[in-house]
Formats: C-alpha cells, structure tokens, sequence
C-alpha cells in the first residue's frame, strides 16, 4: 500500500522484508530479503535513500542511535520510536507530557501486582512491555497469581506494565501526520471495533462523537506527536468512557508510530491517504489535506479465509457489492490473519448501510457465504 502511494508521488523505495514472497516484496522491485534487527541488512537498503523508515516497530534502538549519529536520516527518530516500542516507556513520557492515561504500573513481583489491584481494585491489565500486538501479550487477571508465569519469566531488571481496567464504552483512534518542520494534519476521529483482540471494523468519523470530544483527542494526538518528536503517521488509540456527568473522557492505550490499521479507510475515503502522508512527513514535503470525502467510511478487515485464495470470489463481490472497494495484501491463508479489507464510503446513506455493506463482501471473500 505504501508503494502505490510512491507511485504516483515518482518516489523510489527499497524495501527490507522478512521473505521473498512477503506482500511488499512482490510489488517493490529493490526488495532485499533480511531480518529487521540484522544491522548488515539494514544498511543494505540505505545507499541511495535519503530517509529510513517503517512499517513496523521492531527494529532495535541501539542500530538506529548508531544510523542517526552517522548522519542518516531515520524518521522517526530512535527517541520517538522507543515509545511505541516498550509500553512502560511509552506510559512514563505520556504522563510527564500530562496526557491522560489509566493508572498503571511497573511491576516485577507478584507482590508488587497485588499492591497495585488491590489499589485500583481488581481486575487489571497486565502487558508485556514489548512486543505484543493485535491481543497478544495482553491478559486481564483477577489475582496476581494469574500473572505468576510471566513474572517468573522477566529478566533481570525488567517488568511488566499494570493498568487500570478502564471502562470504556467504545475505542477510537486519533491518525495524524507530522513532517520534519512541525507541520501536523490530522484526519477525522474514527471509532474501531475490536473481535478477540484484533482489529475488526473502522468507522470514520466516528459516529456521534461529540465536536469537543473529537479536538480533544486531536488535541491529544498532536501533544504528543510534539512531545515525543515523531515525524511520519502517528496513531493514537483511545479509549471512550462515560463519566458520571454524562460527558466523555479519553485515556491513551496504544501509540503506533506508521501508517496504522485504523487509517486504511483513508485510501478510499479521504482527500489524502495515510499512505502518501507518510511518504510526504518522512521526506519533509507538505501535507496533504485529511477531510473525509463521504459521510461515512467502513473499512472492514479480512482475517482468515475459506478459500485458498479470496481473489477467486472477487466477481461475485463486485457483482452483488459494488459499493464495496477491496484491498488483498497477498498474504498466504491463515485462520485469523489480516489478508485484506474492504472500504465502503457513502454519502447521505446510514453508516448501518455501509457497514451492512461491507461485512457481507468480507462473507464473501472469507467463505461465509457461497458465490
């Protein structure tokens, strides 16, 4: 998707992927094969370029410290991305920024996760500090003993996040883009639904949400795309929560610092995609606009399918949804992994028609339903 975007901006990219089949290796022509800790590798892919960017957020800290002191562009920048990396890092700089957050902890011991529940009252969230996603390395415990393997597990001078369980009446998302130049845009707020963990359906702008509410979590996004200096598209998960006076409050839960799973309605339904703004902020051009081009957006994931492969049914999706605008990312059929989307946009129609609209194509190419 970011190579369609380099298409039409004539913008050369080399990729580092992690296989030879991999979905940005069959589209980019300089696609070297490698492994985003391999440091030989990394450097493989610089000669030529003048910035070093990601699609994800596991490339070690130290070999980009070492990329930046040589004069390499790398945006973001190893400070900003360290706080998408290691989630108590991330909560620690958040709430010196005063961006509202729930409660938490670090915790090392079972002792010191049952003070923390027994202060913010059971149950509570325990994270990984690194390396989980979509649902993974998140668990909701009732006791510290729920939590006894991890601990026991931690190397030394580690620990794991505690957090508040906030009870949230839904999750939005806050995508906005930051170039070198402080220069920010920021795309409608959109609402995700969440199934087991993982990201199911995105609808933007987020249905009822009220205006303050919708700039106080631009608000939010863009402090801390100042306080942490991120250049590129930042994503900024939010939680929802009612409060007693009727009035909504947010919380910070997740920051994801790239073109983010939440922004894929933008190809289809906004004036500029989070694809080309990211190209744009990472080589300091200006900013496209961000408005949404409908009254509604859906975008509606694909994960897992019946079929060996989903392209086979794409007649009858088009045939019997021709609203519906379909995104497959070439991935190999695994049961519960994200193969592709589906973006419906209208205008004056009910957001209930077009997220309808779109599930019923995603039947389609899961096998749900019969061609």
């Amino acid at each position: 998707m970011m190579h369609a975007a380099a298409i039409g901006l004539g913008v050369r990219l080399q990729a580092l992927v992690e296989a030879s089949d991999g979905s940005a290796a069959q589209v980019i022509p300089q696609a070297a094969v490698g492994a985003a800790d391999d440091e030989a590798a990394i450097r493989g892919v610089i000669p030529g370029a003048e910035v070093l960017t990601f699609e994800h957020e596991h490339v070690p800290t130290a070999i980009l410290e070492r990329l930046e002191a040589e004069g390499i562009a790398v945006r973001p920048g190893s400070f900003a991305l360290r706080h998408a990396q290691d989630k108590i890092v991330m909560r620690r700089q958040l709430t010196e920024l005063g961006v509202p957050c729930p409660e938490w902890a670090a915790v090392s011991t079972e002792a010191e996760l049952a003070d923390f529940g027994d202060r913010v009252g059971w149950p509570v969230v325990v994270k990984t500090a690194r390396g989980g996603y979509d649902g993974k390395g998140v668990r909701v415990v009732g006791a510290a003993s729920e939590a006894a393997d991890w601990l026991a597990e931690l190397p030394a001078g580690e620990a794991l996040l505690a957090e508040a369980r906030v009870p949230f009446t839904r999750e939005l998302a806050v995508l906005l883009a930051r170039r070198p130049s402080g220069e920010m845009r920021a795309w409608p707020v959109a609402q995700t639904v969440q199934r087991d963990g993982v990201c199911a359906e995105v609808y933007a702008p987020a249905p009822g949400l009220a205006d303050d509410l919708a700039a106080e979590a631009q608000a939010i996004g863009e402090r801390i795309a100042t306080g942490l200096d991120v250049t590129g598209v930042l994503a900024v998960e939010l939680f929802e929560v009612a409060s007693d006076a009727g009035q909504g409050r947010l919380f910070v839960n997740e920051l994801a610092m790239r073109p983010h799973n939440s922004g894929h309605w933008t190809i289809d339904g906004a004036a500029t995609s989070q694809f080309e703004q990211h190209l744009r902020a990472v080589l300091d051009l200006p900013l496209g606009p961000t408005h949404a081009l409908a009254d509604h957006a859906v975008m509606a994931n694909l994960l897992g399918s019946q079929h060996e492969d989903p392209s086979q049914v794409l007649e009858t999706v088009f045939t019997d949804y021709p609203q519906a605008r379909v995104h497959l990312y070439g991935k190999s059929v695994r049961p519960g992994r994200k193969l592709g989307h589906v973006t419906v946009t209208v205008t004056g129609d009910s957001l209930a028609a077009a997220r309808d609209t779109a599930a019923a194509a995603v039947d389609v190419l899961h096998g749900k339903r019969s061609p």
